[in-house]
């Protein structure tokens, strides 16, 4: 069973979806696997290649609001935190972004914090321009969707990425994976701060 377009956003908790990039051709040959986490009550299917605790962090290339290339290896050395949002325009994507935002002036200095979703850059830079949002960089995985490949969040047929959290420290070692089991539910905040303070700690 598929769900249409217009239905998944209804699902995820936002408006129309039309900023987002859908493109199909680039993700054709990627490995799928069921996922367990739900648009509703439907289980969606990932493409890519899946990360594990403990691994080297894959590179990926995604674009900045000016189309500029940006690559995980503009961060070595720095602890990393990636915020992975299906889409900015929906009301828990934007929530998520907006809370990560203002949790940038708590944590120290070297802390590199990302939100990596699909939309287009233009569409990136009208939602942090409307939210204020311009303590952590939004990130495009649109043009060779690069990121959810490599990391196995792209969710199959929309082109979409799967709402997910992740930490990466000083080595490029992948520390902690939340992946929300509900498109429609914001993540554990409290339990991501808390994972990324416990490793800030051990470094």
């Amino acid at each position: 069973m598929k769900i249409t377009l217009s239905q998944f956003c209804t699902l995820i908790g936002g408006v129309a979806l039309s900023s987002a990039a859908f493109s199909i051709d680039l993700t054709a040959q990627l490995p799928t696997r069921l996922s367990d986490i739900r648009a509703g009550q439907q289980l969606v299917e990932l493409q890519g290649h899946p990360i594990e605790l403990g691994q080297q962090a894959p590179e990926f290339r995604v674009v900045d609001q000016q189309f500029k290339a940006v690559s995980l290896q503009d961060f070595a050395g720095k602890p990393v935190l990636i915020s992975v949002v299906p889409s900015v325009d929906t009301g828990t994507c934007s929530l998520q972004t907006k809370r990560f935002n203002e949790e940038v002036s708590r944590l120290p200095a070297d802390v590199v914090m990302l939100t990596i979703s699909t939309d287009l850059p233009f569409a990136q830079r009208r939602f942090c321009e409307q939210e204020a949002v311009d303590q952590l960089q939004v990130l495009s995985d649109a043009v060779w969707r690069d990121f959810g490949s490599n990391y196995g969040l792209l969710i199959k047929d929309m082109g979409l990425l799967a709402r997910t959290v992740l930490l990466i420290d000083r080595n490029g070692v992948i520390r902690y994976i939340q992946q929300v089991k509900s498109l429609a539910n914001e993540p554990d905040y409290q339990d991501a701060l808390d994972a990324l303070a416990k490793m800030l700690a051990d470094s």
